[in-house]
């Protein structure tokens, strides 16, 4: 099926490359003009029904017509001078606010297929702080706050707003919700560019010094652009289609994903395409590159496929986030995959030796180098190597004894909505602009009679965490109530999760009138129910992933061995950059914890990416062991075929990873990731699983035997004698060196080793 496929690419050769092109740009303008309309910023929505803030969303929405806002902001509304609020001074804002609540705000003139986010802002009257040094109102704006349309629309309003209070002596601050999202976007923007911008960099460096030519830079890039914009489509397609709203995260995750790996596979199918035009420089062009995907083709279908099957386990999550983000990887793969096995070898069939002009020093093989030196030296002394390996894993992996979650917002920039926020903490509750409400619901269809909530609002007040608790609302037909209440700590802190989940919920619960029962949500809640939520999806991901990933192996490989060695070492890997990531964020750091999300991430990434690598090299060594020649010599070629392709694609795709650590948000994700992909590459594929491979020999392949045919044989023997030949004059060079490893050869000829 594969060759089929790579064979039809490479003979329509350029009507690929124009249908790929077409799709390429289409579903770019597609996928990110709908994008924004697919995507929820509420952590909340994600959240299973059963959980208790969960259901205090549904009562909101249901009984009182509210949905919580993510656009929602506080306003600050102080004097100029810094005095106390004058009773004319209530009085401007109270007008300038009503005003601003009946103009409407006109945003810029919306692309095709975008939507016109003009409208009229909700504004709302609120807090006055005890010393009257400023007053608070609330705005809310309808829309996706990570729509670049609504934060356009949002500025056009804080602009206006800023305007209509000046004139008056006033000055305005803007924290929460929409303002905090729109401030550190900005906050980031050159940090954003400037990450980019180096990977974008060290890719095209990467490539011009190992290929030593301009198209092999450029045209990997030019292609993984088209690959994106139709996974993108493709992505908003499937979500448009069954009704799915992803994670706002989603869409820089996939870009960064099919960068990565969409460079890997391209390097992959260079490093072997140059092997083929090298070993047969008469081969035209075409039937190389048919040649070469068919060879690397199970290997690259087998590495796509074990991330494609590690995400979508995430669709057993109960959590919504991850339940979504599962599928959208698996598609963008996907994607990624059918390109690999047409665009690639079509595009490889399109410039042939020209992908390599104007180097020249390709067309002769190098028997040398650091390459050749690595294979040699693992193969040659594999114990030393898998214990040094070992020895380094176990020792990063140590970091994560006594592993903490946390689920703080770590790293925010110092912005304007920041300080906004602090001034208002000094003053009132520090949850004031983000406050929590008890949702209370009949249990038995009676009216709640509003005095019987008096003692659930007083023991509310009273208890823990709580600074200030308003007065019982109830809804029309008297079957619910809700009393909104303000924290005494920041609402985004561990502090906040454990007040709320613990005595404000434990008072709510106790204090609800009979035939009642109270419910409590807001960001606090919200994110302690999300914690229990992700704790249980993590014991049934990382198992079942883990076990599919164990599947594919098998059926690549055909062993039983095989498959459990690359695991043990792929698992050892994600536990040593697991417990480094501990050791610097959580300790080095002093932070709290690691982020929550970390584990099921590096899992994800570092062991489904991570595979590609060993697959690669295990396929590679496979292939060696198939000819007549010692496993240990078999061992030493193929890490020196394979070490340039592996070296570089690692540290690409680390590169790509890394580039996220720019963000305070993913600074610990863009650490870990790169790290753990490093670790894959450079340690694990390069050292471990070869040093392993050479220690147990043909049995790795156990219980499958090596099956040859007569002109295998020949053929086999022909490239043995090729590579002594090849290899005399180094042999000669360094006598004793390379002399250690003849003899091991010679003995594993008689059986001795």
């Amino acid at each position: 099926m594969i060759r089929k496929l790579t064979s039809f690419s490479t003979r329509h050769r350029w009507m690929t490359v124009v249908l790929w092109t077409v799709l390429g740009t289409a579903l770019t303008f597609v996928g990110g003009a709908m994008m924004y309309d697919v995507t929820d910023s509420q952590a909340g929505d994600f959240l299973p029904k059963k959980y208790d803030s969960a259901v205090a969303l549904r009562i909101a929405e249901e009984d009182f017509g509210t949905k919580p806002d993510a656009n929602a902001l506080t306003v600050l509304v102080a004097r100029d001078d810094g005095g106390r609020l004058t009773p004319a001074d209530q009085r401007h804002i109270t007008g300038t606010a009503a005003d601003l609540g009946r103009e409407r705000v006109v945003g810029p003139k919306p692309e095709p297929l975008m939507k016109d986010h003009s409208q009229t802002p909700r504004v709302s009257p609120g807090a006055v702080a005890p010393d009257k040094s400023f007053r608070l109102l609330t705005v809310s704006l309808d829309g996706n706050p990570n729509d670049p349309g609504l934060q356009k629309v949002y500025k056009e309003f804080r602009d206006h707003a800023k305007g209509a209070f000046a004139k008056e002596d006033l000055r305005v601050g803007f924290t929460g919700g929409i303002a905090s999202t729109v401030d550190d976007v900005d906050a980031e923007e050159t940090t954003g560019k400037v990450g980019s911008a180096l990977t974008m960099g060290l890719i095209v460096l990467l490539n011009v010094l190992v290929f030593r030519s301009v198209a092999a830079a450029i045209v990997p890039l030019i292609a993984v652009a088209l690959i994106g914009g139709v996974a993108s489509g493709a992505v908003v397609g499937a979500a448009k289609l069954f009704g799915i709203e992803l994670d706002a995260s989603t869409p820089s995750l996939i870009s960064v994903v099919l960068l990565g790996i969409g460079i890997d596979y391209f390097l992959f199918l260079m490093f072997r395409f140059r092997e083929q035009l090298r070993n047969r420089p008469d081969q035209d062009a075409r039937e190389a590159a048919a040649e070469t995907t068919g060879r690397v083709g199970s290997a690259i279908t087998s590495a796509a496929l074990t991330i494609v099957a590690a995400f979508a386990t995430l669709g057993l999550a109960s959590f919504g986030q991850f339940r979504v983000l599962g599928p959208a990887i698996a598609i963008s793969v996907l994607v990624m995959l059918l390109a690999s096995l047409t665009l690639m070898p079509a595009l490889l069939a399109v410039f042939g030796r020209g992908m390599f002009w104007p180097a020249r020093a390709w067309k002769k093989e190098h028997t040398g180098g650091v390459a050749a030196r690595l294979g040699h030296a693992v193969s040659s002394r594999p114990l030393r190597y898998a214990l040094a390996s070992l020895v380094l894993l176990g020792a990063l992996g140590a970091g994560a004894v006594g592993i903490k979650m946390s689920y703080d917002q770590q790293g925010t920039h110092e912005t304007a909505a920041v300080r906004t926020a602090e001034q208002i903490s000094r003053s009132l509750p520090a949850g004031v602009s983000d406050p929590h409400s008890v949702y209370v619901r009949s249990t038995d269809g009676t009216a709640i009679k509003a005095s019987a909530l008096g003692d659930m609002t007083r023991s509310l007040g009273k208890a823990e965490g709580v600074g200030e608790v308003g007065k019982p609302v109830l809804n029309k037909d008297r079957t619910a109530a809700r009393v909104d209440l303000f924290l005494s700590v920041k609402s985004d802190t561990q502090k906040a999760r454990d007040l709320v989940s613990g005595p404000v919920r434990e008072t709510a619960a106790r204090t609800a009138p009979e035939g009642t029962k109270a419910y409590v949500t807001g960001t606090a809640a919200v994110f302690a129910d999300i914690a229990t939520a992700v704790e249980k999806d993590l014991r049934l991901v990382f198992p079942v992933a883990a076990l599919l990933i164990a599947v594919i192996l098998f059926l690549l490989l055909r062993s039983l061995l095989a498959p459990v060695v690359l695991m043990i070492a792929v698992g050892l890997g994600f536990l040593a950059t697991l417990g480094a990531s501990t050791l610097l964020f959580q300790h080095g750091l002093d932070r709290p914890g690691v982020s929550f999300t970390l584990p099921l991430v590096l899992f994800l990434f570092v062991v489904a990416l991570g595979t590609d690598y060993n697959i690669l090299i295990t396929d590679r060594i496979r292939e060696e062991m198939e000819k007549p020649v010692t496993a240990r010599h078999a061992v030493a070629e193929a890490v020196r075929h394979t070490a340039p392709a592996i070296a570089t694609a690692g540290v690409v795709l680390a590169g790509s990873f890394a580039s996220l650590a720019a963000s305070p948000a993913t600074q610990e994700i863009g650490f870990a990731t790169g790290l753990g992909i490093i670790l894959s590459s450079l340690v694990l594929s390069l050292v471990l699983v070869p040093a392993l491979a050479a220690v147990l020999g043909r049995g790795l392949w156990w219980p499958r035997r090596s099956r040859r045919t007569p002109q295998h044989h020949d053929h086999s023997m022909n490239h043995q004698q090729h590579y002594s030949a090849d290899h005399q004059q180094q042999y000669a060079a360094a006598p004793a060196h390379f002399g250690r490893h003849a003899q091991h050869a010679q003995h594993e000829k008689q059986g001795r080793i």
